[in-house]
């Protein structure tokens, strides 16, 4: 079968039947200006069975993977992050403070 070429607006205005005859296994090339610029083909699926227990042996998880962290890592996840430069702030609540007062969002400067 030889492929079809179709500009760009015939392409546009014939989309539903060129999905039909491509699902059907022809190959139909997109071309505009006299360009080829696409292929409408049949979809195939790559995605294979799965099959349980192939990734037996590949894959193991240490005996303390559930351990409590250290303290010096642990530290780090509670610290407060700044926001970067530019972005809008949003409240950071900490546990045993009051409730942080709400912050008006920034106006476009460049309108």
């Amino acid at each position: 079968m030889g492929d079809v070429i179709k500009n760009l607006y015939e392409a546009k205005t014939e989309l539903s039947s060129l999905v039909e005859r491509a699902a059907k296994g022809e190959e139909i090339v997109i071309a505009k200006n006299g360009e080829p610029m696409a292929k409408l083909v049949r979809y195939e699926s790559t995605k294979g069975r799965r099959v349980p227990g192939c990734g037996k042996g590949k894959i193991w998880i240490a005996d303390d993977f559930d351990a409590p962290l250290p303290d010096h890592i642990l530290a780090t996840l509670e610290e407060p992050i700044e926001p970067a430069a530019g972005h809008a702030r949003v409240p950071v609540v900490v546990p045993g403070q009051s409730k942080p007062k709400p912050t008006r969002p920034r106006r476009n400067r460049h309108r």
